[in-house]
């Protein structure tokens, strides 16, 4: 996957919050992600994040 800083991630789980949008902060072996309902921050390993992304928005508006 060719996921970009500032691109949006909706994950399979929702956070407590009920938020399911996360905006992807840092990419590398590990996403770092801020939650777009409540603003939490969190790191993720790359193979785990991968698995549980259901939609994807890219931050320059195409849809793929």
């Amino acid at each position: 996957m060719d996921i970009h800083v500032g691109d949006t991630l909706e994950l399979k789980k929702e956070h407590p919050c009920g938020s399911r949008r996360w905006l992807v902060l840092r990419v590398g072996m590990d996403f770092k992600l801020r939650c777009e309902g409540c603003g939490h921050e969190l790191m993720l390993p790359r193979s785990k994040a991968e698995k549980s992304i259901r939609k994807w928005l890219p931050a320059d508006g195409t849809q793929e």
